[in-house]
This record gives C-alpha cells, sequence and structure tokens, in this order.
C-alpha cells in the first residue's frame, strides 16, 4: 500500500519512510509498513486486539521500542497485525493493536524482519514523518 509507506531504496536492508495527518498516523503507517514488510499486511484479518504502551526519553526511541515490541507480540504470540490505533502524548504511546494468528496456509510471509535499528532513523514532529530502516 504505497499510501501508507514507501520503500527507499538501501543495499542490504529494508528502509521505510512513512508519514501522516498526526504523528500518531505515521507511528500507525510505520507499524503497517513493518508487517507489509512481513508479510501482505492486507490479507491480515483484525480479529483479535491487544494493547500496547510504551514510554520513552524522546520520540525517536519511542518509535523503535514501538515497533520493537510489536515484532516480540509477533514472534511470541505468533500473530501478525495489520490495524493499529495510536495515541502519543509527549513521549508516551498507547496503542490497541489488531490481527490473527499466523496461519501459513493464508498468510503468504515474505521477509523476515529481525530488528528495528537506530542507522537513519528520523522522526520529524513537524512534518509527522518517519524514517526506519529495518534490519533483514
Amino acid at each position: 500500500m504505497a499510501e501508507r509507506y514507501e520503500l527507499i531504496d538501501h543495499t542490504a536492508d529494508v528502509l521505510v519512510r512513512t508519514s501522516g495527518k498526526t504523528m500518531n498516523e505515521a507511528f500507525g503507517n510505520a507499524a503497517y509498513a513493518l508487517f507489509d514488510t512481513m508479510c501482505d499486511a492486507s490479507a491480515v484479518k483484525p480479529l483479535k486486539i491487544k494493547k500496547v504502551e510504551c514510554e520513552a526519553p524522546d520520540l525517536e526511541q519511542l518509535l523503535v521500542d514501538w515497533l520493537s515490541r510489536l515484532l516480540f507480540l509477533c514472534d511470541v504470540d505468533d500473530m501478525l497485525f495489520s490495524e493499529f490505533e495510536v495515541e502519543i502524548e509527549g513521549t508516551k504511546l498507547k496503542a490497541r493493536i489488531m490481527g490473527e494468528k499466523l496461519d501459513p496456509k493464508i498468510h503468504h510471509l515474505k521477509t523476515d524482519v529481525k530488528a528495528i535499528t537506530y542507522h537513519m532513523l528520523e522522526v520529524d514532529p513537524e512534518t509527522n514523518s518517519i524514517q526506519v530502516l529495518l534490519d533483514i
């Protein structure tokens, strides 16, 4: 879904740029890009809801913590997510994430994301834009 995020050429990993009308939307779009990198996120049904909370000293760390938490939940709960309702206040994030259990018969897995990196990380609250490098 090109309107939610953009892939930027990178030699070894996946560089994602996203934005939104608000920083909440930009963080949600970054989460969508993460899961769309791993699978076809449009095929993931929002059947189960989980709540996520993060707090960090700045927005860059908050983004890394947010996406890392989603990767952790994906691995531990064997779930994929496709919808993200994010609320950021200062450097605190609360979100409702929706998805379903991974089913290889339904979900075509694409690329395994190992981690969220700090390299080339940008969070711009003035333009509600994000750039993040996914380690694959």
